[in-house]
């Protein structure tokens, strides 16, 4: 908790921080109206899933670009228009009036989310380099607060009954703090790093770990993105309720990062990645009984387990023998990216062709594969 304290103290740290939060304020504000925008638009759910594919296709065709962009532009300055293009283009899938400007929209703002994900990320980077303070997992955590402050904000849906009006309230929220507080980072200038190929030599040490990183960063974008609908069909929950699955979930999500570096240190990567994935695995059964208020308690219990997997991930990723910890890292980062791209698409079609429940059923199975896995990475570690 001392880096929570760091960023809450001090305003170079709470800048950068407020942009992890700013980010997930507008992606989770989109994602809580995504019942609505598929019932205004009249599609079914396979053609959802493909229009969320476009937005994590819009992620994952930034990454390539971003780094040499951020490089030209200085981090600081790469960040602030980061957080500009966020705000410029969260509005667009509000607007869009058929499924082709949705993909189109979705796509655009994912880039810009992008773009912004790996700014902001090394704009922590360098001012840990700098100040010699540890502070990005809590960073991360004002990331799921920022999800947290747009699960609350679904109980304005019956207010406003307008999903552009709410889009523009948080844009709005986002952009303030950020004004008042983007000079303590715009000015930061990331240090030349010297880039090293990776070495498909190592790859099969990462292989394990990659597909525990495939499964769970794709379970996390199949929650934010499905919850909603589960509650509304599923569990014939009232439009109010649709939210509280992605609230739960963010909540314990925040709560798991600022918690879990000291859980760690305690009892130890693998085991953390086995106790998450067993919590995550209970969360989904609750999620199954289909019962609004065990549903509920489910996400939020899967967001608790998933919350200190991907960090120990990275963490374990960084140390395997024989690899520079930064290609560890960098090869755990895009089986969890490509995971995120495939999720919905893959799920989306399973919910057209079977029904939600299977959706969330695949889930459990995957977290249970993860669950398995985490015993292989303890007996390859001992």
């Amino acid at each position: 908790m001392k880096s929570l304290w760091l960023i809450l103290s001090n305003p170079r740290y709470f800048a950068p921080a407020w942009v992890f939060a700013s980010l997930n304020i507008l992606f989770g504000t989109w994602a809580i109206y995504i019942p609505t925008v598929k019932e205004s638009l009249q599609i079914d759910k396979a053609t959802l899933g493909i229009a969320i594919f476009f937005l994590s296709l819009g992620v994952f065709t930034i990454f390539p670009l971003a780094s040499r962009i951020i490089n030209r532009l200085g981090v600081g300055r790469a960040t602030w228009i980061g957080v500009l293009l966020i705000c410029a283009t969260a509005i667009l899938p509000m607007l869009a009036p058929s499924f082709i400007t949705l993909a189109i929209a979705l796509f655009v703002f994912g880039a810009t989310n992008g773009f912004t994900d790996i700014s902001m990320n090394t704009l922590v980077t360098e001012i840990e380099k700098e100040d010699q303070q540890n502070f990005m997992s809590a960073s991360h955590g004002f990331f799921s607060l920022g999800g947290v402050l747009a699960g609350l904000g679904s109980f304005l849906i019956p207010v406003l009954e307008d999903r552009v009006i709410h889009m523009m309230l948080a844009i709005f929220l986002v952009l303030i703090v950020n004004l008042v507080f983007h000079g303590k980072y715009k000015k930061i200038v990331a240090a030349p790093i010297e880039k090293e190929p990776f070495s498909f030599k190592n790859f099969k040490p990462l292989l394990l770990l990659g597909l525990v990183s495939f499964v769970i960063m794709g379970s996390e974008g199949a929650i934010v993105d499905w919850s909603g609908l589960f509650l509304k069909e599923v569990s014939l929950a009232p439009e109010a309720i649709w939210g509280a699955g992605f609230l739960g979930f963010q909540l314990m999500m925040t709560l798991g990062r600022f918690l879990g570096d000291a859980i760690s240190a305690r009892i130890g990567s693998v085991k953390i990645v086995a106790l998450g994935s067993a919590m995550a695995l209970v969360g989904f059964i609750l999620v199954l009984t289909t019962d609004m208020v065990l549903a509920i308690s489910g996400f939020a219990l899967t967001g608790l387990g998933f919350s200190v997997i991907v960090p120990e991930l990275f963490r374990i990723g960084g140390n395997v023998k024989g690899v520079e910890s930064s290609q560890g890292v960098a090869f755990i980062a895009g089986t969890g990216y490509s995971g995120f791209l495939v999720g919905p698409v893959i799920l989306g079609f399973v919910a057209e062709a079977f029904s939600l429940n299977w959706t969330f059923f695949t889930l459990l199975l995957s977290t249970l594969l993860v669950l398995l896995a985490s015993f292989a990475l303890r007996k390859k570690r001992n």
